[in-house]
């Protein structure tokens, strides 16, 4: 299925393209949603239709070197990559406010936007947010499922391991890596003082987290709760694994607008 609007917007050196999925009639907020780990916003697109059904204007920036976005990526951190999703909003009028969602990865820069631009947003959403840390199989299990040199059987397994439920196809995410975008990911995370994000702003939070995630077991579930008492509600859903808003898109986006409805209005 393929986004069926695409802009684009310069951030300083770069050049950022974005999909938009608007709604017959704008009623609920704008929402920019921040894909994983080498990966672009192509996963969002089930997600981003029901939204859009329950009046949501929706954002989809692909990362830089995917998708038409082009820029430096071998110098970039968190607060970079933050500053291409957040041209993006500024380049739209959101006149019921607007919300960030990362998913994995990107729950990382959407909290970073959140810390350096809260005058653009209202609202933070997690989608399968990392506990923090998490066994070292798991990073390798990134590795080998986004590798086209690996057999397919060893892909899927490494899929079903890390991003999907038991029960879910995990086909879907044998297409749609980026080793670069990867590889620029993960030294950005490395360049990027932790205390510069981690407060991640002071707008309300939804951390939504599939009970079979291994990247948030049920040790680390509290763990936003935790850090930020009395700004986070948290939603859990079974059936669902790192690759929430592909398996039960329909469930995170009804989550969504529940908690804006009960939060924001």
């Amino acid at each position: 299925m393929a986004i069926p609007t695409v802009r684009y917007v310069e951030n300083a050196d770069a050049k950022i393209a974005y999909g938009v999925v608007e709604p017959a009639n704008v009623t609920g907020p704008s929402i920019c949603l921040i894909a994983s780990t080498g990966r672009g916003p192509e996963d969002f697109v089930e997600l981003a239709e029901a939204l859009a059904e329950a009046g949501f204007l929706v954002l989809l920036p692909w990362p830089r070197g995917t998708g038409g976005s082009v820029g430096p990526m071998d110098t970039v951190d968190f607060h970079d990559l933050a500053a291409d999703a957040a041209a993006v909003i500024e380049a739209e009028p959101h006149p019921n406010g607007c919300i960030v969602a990362g998913h994995a990865y990107g729950c990382w820069i959407a909290r970073t936007m959140t810390q350096d631009r809260p005058d653009l947003i209202d609202g933070l959403v997690l989608i399968a947010a990392g506990g923090g840390t998490w066994p070292a199989e798991l990073s390798q299990a990134i590795n080998v499922a986004m590798s086209p040199d690996q057999p397919e059987e060893a892909r899927l397994d490494a899929l079903r391991l890390a991003f999907f439920a038991p029960g879910n196809d995990p086909r879907p995410y044998l297409t749609g890596w980026s080793g670069d975008l990867v590889l620029a990911q993960r030294a950005a995370r490395g360049r990027t003082d932790r205390d510069s994000w981690w407060p991640s702003g002071s707008a309300p939070v939804l951390d939504i987290v599939g009970l079979q995630d291994p990247f948030r077991p049920a040790d680390a579930r509290d763990v936003y709760v935790n850090e930020f008492p009395g700004r986070v509600t948290l939603v859990t859903v079974d059936g669902a694994s790192h690759a929430l808003p592909d398996e039960l898109p329909d469930t995170v986006a009804r989550e969504i607008v529940k908690w804006v409805d009960e939060t924001l209005s």
